[in-house]
């Protein structure tokens, strides 16, 4: 049999769309598809493209009070209204700017995630589903933080556990920003286990994510946390990755491993200090893919996430897709894509290659050899914490 490939996507993506100032912007969705297309991979014989739907009011609400759900949908309805008090629930000017349509925008998502997650649970055939519109990691149960209005992937978790009551779920979040959203809403739940990579919280929203942010209840051991310091770059990052996420997935033995990508630890995103090229996706990817075969029952629900540089997200993405495929690409972009980057995004640095290598920022990194150093000998502590301090825990699981 075929193993296939889900690809959750549609144009009214677009639609979640917080102003052209902002810099979660729609068009790194956009110039993504485009970027797959051209490379022939949206014509792979394994991929099915599938279009989402809205998620229903219920369905958000097994994440989100009916109170901060029924807010949204009247700011949606009309974003002048003023008898709601919208920054309680931190919509407003800032981070979360309100518009119209931002309900059904955002059910969307949650609606293409559960589709994907639907896809992989159910359908033999699909042991891959990738929505990357979703990935809104940061919403918490009656409030919007972060760009994210809904957790899709909160709402996606609870649609699982409505097919099994029992289920057994990894969460795995390469964000640079913390999956607080998706750890709080779980922490003490021992089905999902939680485990985020991301620039340490004391330098970097949300500030949270700590080693000992581990659970608490029943849930206590199940939220592992990897914060990493700024300008931790590719190969210190890779032998923390290698050595910690296939063993903790090994030991807890879920049913469907769930990741989001969010791609905003390369080198020169503009929100945040990590020390990432896109070379270190493609091995990240791999990794990901041989874990879930081997130890997620070969089930694996990828979203997307940050990242905001609309030249870095496509490239990144596409390199998932095509390991998800088992394609290797050429390290090449399309003369065309080129062009409608720089037609698009003329103040970014166009983009001559699918990914850039590893070399230039561990130059820059080991011209400072006493700060190369520190990060790397706190990526292996890290590694030491994972064997000593998270493993135990999950092997009474």
């Amino acid at each position: 049999m075929v193993d296939k490939v889900g690809l959750i996507y549609t144009e009214e993506y677009q639609k979640y769309n917080f102003g052209k100032d902002h810099p979660l912007r729609p068009l790194r969705l956009k110039l993504t598809y485009s970027l797959m297309e051209k490379l022939n991979l949206l014509n792979h014989e394994r991929l099915t493209i599938m279009s989402p739907r809205l998620a229903t009011q219920q369905e958000i609400e097994r994440v989100h009070s009916p109170q901060y759900v029924e807010v949204v949908k009247k700011l949606s309805e009309n974003p002048e209204d003023k008898s709601v008090v919208s920054y309680r629930y931190g919509l407003g000017p800032g981070d979360n700017p309100i518009f119209k349509g931002m309900y059904e925008a955002s059910a969307l998502v949650c609606g293409a995630t559960i589709i994907a997650a639907e896809t992989v649970w159910s359908n033999e055939e699909f042991k891959i589903s990738f929505n990357p519109a979703g990935g809104l990691h940061h919403a918490m149960k009656d409030k919007a933080s972060g760009f994210c209005i809904f957790n899709d992937i909160g709402v996606a978790i609870k649609h699982l556990k409505k097919l099994k009551e029992d289920i057994r779920i990894a969460y795995l979040d390469i964000d640079c920003h913390h999956g607080d959203g998706v750890q709080w809403l779980f922490y003490d739940d021992p089905n999902v286990l939680t485990i985020s990579y991301h620039q340490d919280g004391r330098f970097l929203f949300p500030g949270t994510g700590s080693i000992n942010e581990i659970g608490e209840g029943k849930g206590k051991g199940f939220s592992i946390n990897f914060p990493l310091l700024p300008g931790t770059f590719n190969k210190p990052f890779k032998n923390l990755f290698r050595k910690t996420a296939p063993k903790l997935l090994e030991t807890y033995a879920p049913d469907i491993l769930i990741t989001q990508l969010g791609v905003d630890t390369y080198y020169d995103d503009p929100l945040t200090q990590m020390g990432f090229s896109l070379a270190v996706y493609r091995d990240i990817a791999q990794t990901l893919k041989t874990s879930a075969r081997e130890y997620c029952q070969n089930k694996w629900l990828a979203v997307g996430g940050g990242g905001y540089l609309m030249t870095v997200v496509p490239r990144a993405w596409t390199i998932f897709l095509a390991r998800m495929l088992d394609v290797e690409l050429k390290n090449e972009l399309p003369d065309s894509w080129i062009q409608e980057v720089k037609k698009s995004v003329p103040f970014e640095e166009t983009p001559y290659l699918l990914w850039d290598r590893g070399e230039k920022v561990e130059v820059q990194m080991l011209s400072h050899p006493e700060v190369a150093k520190q990060i790397i000998d706190y990526t292996k502590s890290l590694i030491e914490i994972s064997n000593e301090k998270f493993l135990p825990n999950l092997g009474k699981a």
